[in-house]
């Protein structure tokens, strides 16, 4: 599947205003029926980045934000590969929690409230070779 070119806005808040005109006006359907909204208040967990690595977001990223019309295109994409997600804090697998893997490294992550309705959670580069390994490491979606 062919990825959207990356998005060049001027300011945060043009990235801003398409990610709500995007996302949050109407749920995105994934390629397998999960109508997946948008919460104007992820935004920020988005597209900020920890310069600290303390899950402080304290800085825009660029390199997120232009990837802004990827998150579509990734939930859409049937070729995408699923993983389930993993719980920090329970140190466990969490099937309520569904990653997409794309275009090698771009991740994708919702939290299912229901077979068929989701929230969106974030998305990123994985820019980190263990970060891939441990998303890869996790259960293939639908193998629980």
């Amino acid at each position: 599947m062919a990825y959207p070119p990356l998005v060049q806005c001027e300011t945060v808040d043009k990235y801003r205003a398409h990610y709500e005109r995007v996302y949050c006006r109407q749920p995105i359907t994934t390629f397998d029926g999960i109508a997946v909204r948008f919460r104007k208040s992820r935004f920020n967990h988005c597209f900020y980045e920890s310069t600290r690595r303390n899950q402080v977001k304290d800085l825009f990223s660029i390199q997120r934000a232009e990837r802004i019309d990827w998150i579509k295109a990734a939930l859409q994409d049937p070729d995408a590969e699923l993983y389930v997600g993993w719980d920090r804090t329970r140190k466990r697998y969490d099937r309520n929690h569904r990653v997409t893997l794309v275009v090698g490294n771009y991740v994708v992550v919702i939290r299912l409230s229901s077979m068929k309705s989701a929230q969106f959670v974030t998305a990123f580069v994985a820019d980190s070779p263990s970060t891939l390994q441990k998303i890869k490491r996790n259960p293939k979606w639908g193998s629980l």
